[in-house]
């Protein structure tokens, strides 16, 4: 199974103002895998209505093998980037395909609050269940 590493620096997540620079993070040291993730995020972003029914063409107009796309998909997919749409869906005319998600958005806006929460949260007994589980993890 593909790793799904991504490299989470604050400073270096700062400073990315383009879709070329969110590769980097998303795929931390493989040029190969940022150009596939490129490729399918912004045909799928410009296709019509968001919704593109194939992956496959992408490997010939882009000149890469269908395993890295597999492998960048299948990652951009457990991350919640994009979603497969089945045919049973009114809103994309009964029609398989590759959708942008929002998943992965909510997931970090989630875990953004659950870090503040856990910070802001003092109470006395929340302080000794967390010592004591601190201790029983050494």
């Amino acid at each position: 199974m593909p790793s799904t590493k991504i490299e989470f620096n604050a400073k270096k997540i700062d400073r990315i103002q383009a879709v070329d620079e969110l590769a980097v993070p998303l795929f931390p040291g493989n040029r190969r895998h940022q150009r596939v993730f490129l490729a399918i995020f912004i045909e799928i972003k410009y296709a019509d209505r968001g919704f593109l029914p194939y992956l496959k063409e992408l490997c010939d107009k882009y000149e890469f093998s269908p395993r890295m796309l597999e492998t960048v998909r299948s990652k951009m997919r457990r991350l919640g980037l994009i979603d497969h749409v089945s045919k049973f869906r009114k809103t994309h005319g009964y029609k398989d395909g590759w959708v942008l998600s929002t998943r992965f958005s909510h997931s970090l806006t989630r875990l953004a609050g659950l870090a503040k929460y856990f910070k802001e949260r003092n109470d006395p007994l929340q302080e000794r269940k967390e010592r004591d589980l601190f201790t029983y993890l050494q």
